[in-house]
């Protein structure tokens, strides 16, 4: 099969499309016919080697570990599903990805793909709506008519926020550039703040919010800053950065590293298809545009979300 791979750490030109080994399913795997695969900002430190102790790889790497595909085998021991169902899945990262024509998954972190939806697009759900509802219903414990400030709200994990939180009977005030700011409106935040115009403490000030996430690397100054802008007996959660520990008033603070949960990702598709959230694509490229993506990234160029097509 053809699968985009990178041999050794290094820039985005280590990453090449070449033959690879046909995946095979062991004892509680699948192996999926990929549809489409999303790409991740973190892709590229795991591909450069900077976070090498937290997600080390083996070589030849396979990257991406988000998926919708076919179900073309299934291993022994694997029960529920079938050669033809189609799925979603958030794979675990350091495992050969989705990079490819075909992948091998723990059968543990399946979801049947949205029905509402084209099956590629399909891809650019899983991690970060799981990040999204973790961060915000298991971290900050979010409730209805609580307040919501979102650091970020124009990425990935950020767009899913708004959608989730709203839906949740949340009043939502998001940070978003000119960019993304129609797309977040859309999502139903009640107040949007231009960060290129205005500092957000300077836009928000006066303000407290019963729940501060935070989706963008800041420096250590903007992150008190932040976690200042919190409520008292509030949360502070982050995807990001580590966040002071010690910040008195009560403000519990989280960092975040979200897991794959095949019940929750069921419970998001549910929502898809019920028209209760939106998967935005921005782009669709074919894979052998992987590398061209990484370094799209790295110049903060990359239009969105973005689906790769084997």
């Amino acid at each position: 099969m053809k699968a985009v791979r990178y041999h050794s750490y290094g820039s985005s030109d280590v990453l090449v499309l070449e033959e690879a080994d046909h995946p095979v399913a062991d004892a509680g795997q699948v192996v999926l016919r990929v549809a489409g695969t999303a790409f991740n900002p973190v892709d590229v430190p795991i591909r450069a080697g900077m976070v090498r102790e937290v997600f080390p790889v083996r070589f030849p790497h396979i990257p991406n570990y988000d998926v919708s595909g076919v179900i073309t085998e299934v291993g022994d021991g694997v029960t529920g599903w079938s050669a033809g169902d189609a799925v979603v899945a958030f794979l675990p990262m350091t495992a050969p990805g989705a990079a490819a024509e075909y992948v091998a998954a723990p059968a543990g972190v399946l979801a049947a793909a949205p029905r509402s939806v084209d099956l590629a697009d399909a891809a650019a759900l899983p991690s970060v709506a799981l990040t999204a509802w973790q961060s915000l219903f298991e971290h900050a414990a979010l409730r209805a008519g609580q307040t919501l400030l979102i650091n970020g709200a124009g990425g990935g994990v950020g767009g899913y926020a708004v959608q989730l939180a709203k839906r949740a009977g949340v009043t939502v005030t998001a940070t978003a550039g000119a960019r993304s700011r129609a797309r977040v409106q859309a999502y139903g935040a009640d107040h949007i703040v231009d960060y290129t115009a205005t500092p957000l403490p300077e836009a928000v000030a006066g303000q407290r919010f019963d729940v501060v996430l935070n989706l963008v690397r800041t420096s250590p100054e903007e992150t008190a800053a932040l976690v200042g802008l919190v409520a008292d007996g509030g949360a502070f959660v982050s995807t990001t950065v580590p966040a002071p520990e010690d910040t008195g008033r009560g403000v519990r603070t989280v960092q975040v590293f979200a897991r794959s949960d095949a019940a929750q990702l069921a419970e998001l598709v549910k929502r898809v298809d019920a028209g209760e959230l939106k998967i935005d694509v921005a782009e669709r490229r074919p894979l052998t545009d992987l590398a061209a993506v990484h370094e799209l990234a790295v110049a903060g160029k990359l239009a969105g979300r973005t689906v790769l097509i084997p």
